[in-house]
């Protein structure tokens, strides 16, 4: 099992953790289930994919801020 970082604006994989490691020292239990549904899925063969903001769409956000309104900035 693998847990993958991607970015969920343009899609960079930010990284990969591919040692067991327990949800909750990821920080898991502090998500909301609507937090969880829509930040992590999990792969048929067992991997976790976890949508993040990588640092190049969080600086955009940062000085655009009225992107947040949408889905997808980044074309």
């Amino acid at each position: 099992m693998a847990i993958h970082y991607q970015c969920r604006h343009c899609g960079t994989k930010v990284g990969q953790l591919v040692e067991p490691i327990d949800s909750n020292t990821l920080g898991f239990h502090h998500l909301n289930a609507e937090e969880r549904t829509s930040m992590i899925n999990y792969q048929d063969n067992g991997d976790i994919e976890v949508q993040v903001i990588c640092d190049d769409c969080h600086e955009a956000l940062t000085r655009n801020p009225n992107f947040y309104e949408l889905d997808q900035f980044i074309q």
